[in-house]
């Protein structure tokens, strides 16, 4: 397994191996994941046989460097951060009961509901188009944050809630094709309190600042992932626990979550990136755990080498005066 990492060190940009061990060493001839990616496609090679042709440069020491995202692009309004939810067996329990609490109604809500259609057609045969997923849109590349960063939450959010995740990296290429790049860990920020309010803030409660990396894993996806996520408090483990990602773990597969991303004309914009989150079945939210600033989220996983680490922080609170001109 090959994966890649983007970091900055004495103002300057690089793409470095990641190494089984750990250790990493710089792609030579590249300053950008994006840069490697557009060159692969041009050539009509692997990014792992762009790189194997080039050849590796230094070791790099992963401590002495600021480690970026795994992907950006120069500019944030190309980028597009979405995801999915309901995507993984048993994440709908805790959807239910959030919005059973809204309502006195012995029959499955709706996010059960979207969840049982899930797991009856949510794996179609290769070819078959099936079950579309919940969907929502989370922002720009202005919003994305690599590990280290805070995630900032809007002065006016009801809550600071982390969702561990698996993304799927994607550029567009020049005909209109998604192209996969890889896959990163994530972690989907989330509001759960305006959520919870009433299933149709849903979209509100996405809104929100989203972290990825270190790495980028070049290749498949194992089909059983496993971690666990955390949140620290003043140093000391505050709430931890498991969580489970890949296919054998999810009711959607990864083609019929692509499928229906996809299959809109508005996400085929050749040289745009794509960062979209598969989902989880694991929160602290539906733990009771309420966050607070400079809590810190801590999310690793099998499929990858290094953590997924971020601060809480709160945006300062700005009016929102609009002018008829």
């Amino acid at each position: 397994m090959a994966s890649l990492i983007q970091y900055r060190h004495d103002g300057k940009r690089g793409v470095a191996l990641l190494a089984a061990d750990g250790s990493a060493r710089t792609v030579l001839g590249a300053d950008s994941v994006l840069a490697l990616a557009e060159r692969a496609l041009d050539l009509g090679h692997s990014m792992a046989d762009v790189i194997d042709a080039d050849g590796l440069g230094d070791p790099i020491d992963l401590d002495a460097v600021t480690l970026l995202a795994p992907i950006d692009h120069p500019d944030p309004a190309h980028l597009a951060v979405t995801g999915t939810g309901l995507t993984h067996l048993g994440s709908a329990e805790g959807r239910d009961k959030m919005h059973r609490k809204a309502v006195e109604n012995p029959a499955p809500t709706d996010s059960m509901k979207m969840f049982l259609m899930g797991v009856e057609g949510g794996k179609p045969a290769p070819g078959a188009t099936g079950v579309q997923p919940e969907w929502f849109y989370k922002g720009d590349g202005s919003t994305l944050v690599g590990t280290g960063a805070p995630l900032e939450s809007p002065a006016f959010a009801l809550d600071a809630g982390e969702e561990p995740e698996i993304a799927g990296i994607y550029l567009i290429d020049r005909e209109g094709n998604p192209v996969r790049l890889g896959f990163a860990l994530g972690n989907e920020f989330s509001d759960h309190v305006t959520e919870r309010g009433n299933y149709l803030w849903l979209a509100h409660s996405k809104l929100r600042a989203a972290s990825i990396g270190p790495e980028l894993r070049l290749g498949e996806l194992p089909q059983d992932v496993r971690g666990t996520s955390r949140i620290l408090r003043d140093g000391a483990t505050l709430w931890e626990k498991p969580f489970l990602s890949g296919e054998a773990n999810m009711s959607h597969s990864l083609a019929n979550l692509e499928q229906h991303h996809f299959k809109y004309g508005l996400f085929r914009r050749p040289g745009d990136i794509h960062v979209h989150f598969f989902g989880t079945a694991t929160a602290s939210f539906a733990d009771g755990v309420v966050t607070q600033p400079g809590d810190v989220f801590e999310i690793e996983a099998d499929a990858f080498r290094l953590p997924l680490r971020n601060p809480i922080a709160v945006a300062e609170k700005r009016p929102v005066i609009v002018r008829t001109l």
